[in-house]
């Protein structure tokens, strides 16, 4: 069999093509206007896509064997020289076939860095390196700082797929440079980083900054990354994007995630550990200076929401809760795993923070997506200028000054103790914060309410001193049969002021066979 494949490779290296090399004409300098222009002039011309232009011996790898092709740290970039950044580099393989251009810019000046058969270790798989085109490519990289060589702090790999940790070296979320017709009736799009290139740090600076070329059917872009290493792990995102011909639905800023199984849904409630999760919420923070915290669900179907807004401040996908007895997951710690908040430069005028929430069985699907979508008409021959800071960390990087949602809960509604003669559905949502140690003794704080349809009843607020705060409880009772989504906003109030960000929620009612009562025998 490995005899085989051996000759599957050495037959498809002659028609292995690869991604060209990109770069300034010899003696002019790279700098971020020139990888601009490079991306509208690309626009201009037909599309080629070079994915799957690799050996068969690599793309027909299964996810086990690819794992085992490492790259040897002693290859690093930087390795020797006086720097707090390393990178290493993912070879293609398995579902990573799209090949990617590495470069180094010192003194103004770029130059590629080759790809290398000696750098990586092939473990047990087919794969023969001495038999690989030797101007391969990779698939993507990884970097570590000096704080620890031993972990990464950053890895772009697949499509323009990236993710970061801050503090505590956790990877979780992932973000995309760009979105393309997410969650339509048409299969999305997904644009590739083709081309980066790394400026090499000064000795001793904890920033670096990295260029890349994203490309696609439908668009170009250009991006700037200044990253910046610590609690949180900051970038700052430039980007200019050169569509080639009209897009539906434009995502800016888009993050994945994954949620299975939290306190507000336990659809998949068959596994053993009580949450499964990589985030909990979505949080937005309005160009009117609203703070809205959205709890992520895994619905029975497909479920696109679109918040309305013009130039906000911020939004983000956040893992709020930190504690381990929520998940007692002591492989992959889902309550280390960082939030990534968004936070616009500049005015990004009229559109909308839309997220999907897609179906999922398993916690290895990412079926969460939140991004811009910009509310102009995304045509050729326009420029979309968006610059963006991105916080990755245990703790969002800016606070409302007002109490926040920790836990969101559900159940049947009712009266303990009565029997229930109608359905009814019971949220319970926890609030904390400083806010509160400055009520009066006579202060009355009260659940401010409203739902798109159904009747709100059974209301209350009261005092939860195990964690400083209050509970906002109420009963929605469905008036007719319809699944419909009811869309629902809570927040607190005392003496007429605003205490709490505005919880919203979509809870879509069960179909009328499955409204049961769950009414004991013992109640008349």
């Amino acid at each position: 069999m490995q005899a085989l494949l051996a000759v599957s490779a050495l037959a498809s290296v002659t028609a292995c093509a690869v991604t060209p090399s990109v770069n300034p004409e010899e003696g002019s300098e790279f700098d971020y206007a020139w990888l601009k222009g490079y991306a509208k002039n690309l626009s201009e011309k037909a599309y080629k896509s070079h994915k799957g232009e690799v050996p068969e011996v690599l793309s027909s790898l299964d996810w086990d064997e690819y794992q085992q092709l490492h790259f040897k740290r002693d290859e690093s970039l930087w390795q020797q020289e006086d720097t707090d950044f390393r990178a290493g580099f993912f070879h293609l393989g398995q579902g990573f076939v799209s090949p990617v251009q590495i470069n180094v810019i010192e003194d103004g000046k770029s130059h590629p860095v080759e790809y290398d058969a000696d750098m990586f270790d092939y473990g047990k798989t087919p794969v023969n390196g001495d038999r690989l085109p030797k101007d391969l490519g990779f698939a993507g990289f990884r970097m570590q700082y000096g704080t620890d060589w031993e972990r990464d702090i950053v890895a772009f790999l697949g499509a323009s797929y990236f993710r970061a940790v801050g503090a505590e070296m956790q990877y979780g979320l992932s973000a995309r440079g760009l979105a393309v017709n997410t969650a339509m009736d048409k299969p999305e799009e997904f644009p590739v980083f083709t081309h980066f290139w790394f400026e090499k740090p000064q000795p001793g600076s904890d920033t670096i900054t990295i260029y890349a070329l994203m490309d696609s059917e439908s668009i170009t872009g250009a991006y700037r990354f200044d990253m910046k290493a610590g609690e949180p792990l900051t970038m700052r995102v430039d980007s200019a994007l050169y569509p080639r011909k009209k897009i539906e639905r434009l995502g800016v800023a888009p993050l994945t995630s994954m949620y299975m199984i939290g306190e507000n849904d336990r659809r998949t409630n068959y596994d053993w550990r009580p949450e499964i999760h990589d985030s909990d919420g979505l949080e937005l923070l309005t160009g009117n200076g609203d703070w809205i915290w959205r709890p992520l669900g895994n619905p029975e179907q497909l479920r696109f929401n679109a918040y309305m807004d013009n130039n906000p401040q911020g939004f983000g996908l956040m893992q709020r809760d930190r504690n381990f007895d929520h998940y007692l997951d002591d492989g992959v710690f889902y309550e280390k795993r960082p939030s990534l908040w968004i936070e616009p430069i500049g005015d990004w005028g009229k559109g909308s923070v839309q997220l999907v929430e897609i179906p999922t069985l398993d916690e290895t699907f990412d079926n969460i997506v939140a991004f811009w979508n910009p509310a102009q008409d995304i045509k050729p021959g326009q420029e979309f200028l968006f610059s963006y800071n991105m916080y990755w960390g245990s703790q969002a990087p800016f606070e409302s000054g007002k109490a926040t949602v920790q836990s969101t809960y559900t159940g049947i509604g009712g009266v303990v103790g009565k029997k229930r003669e109608y359905y009814s559905k019971r949220f319970a949502i926890d609030f904390e914060g400083d806010i509160f140690d400055m009520l009066g003794k006579t202060a009355e704080v009260k659940p401010v309410i409203e739902a798109s349809r159904g009747r709100v009843e059974i209301t209350s607020a009261r005092p939860q001193a195990h964690i400083g705060g209050y509970r906002a409880m109420f009963d929605l009772v469905p008036l007719d049969d319809s699944q419909e989504p009811i869309n629902i906003k809570v927040y607190l109030e005392a003496n007429g002021q605003r205490l709490s960000e505005t919880w919203m929620y979509q809870w879509t009612p069960p179909a009328k066979d499955d409204r049961a009562l769950h009414n004991a025998g013992h109640l008349k």
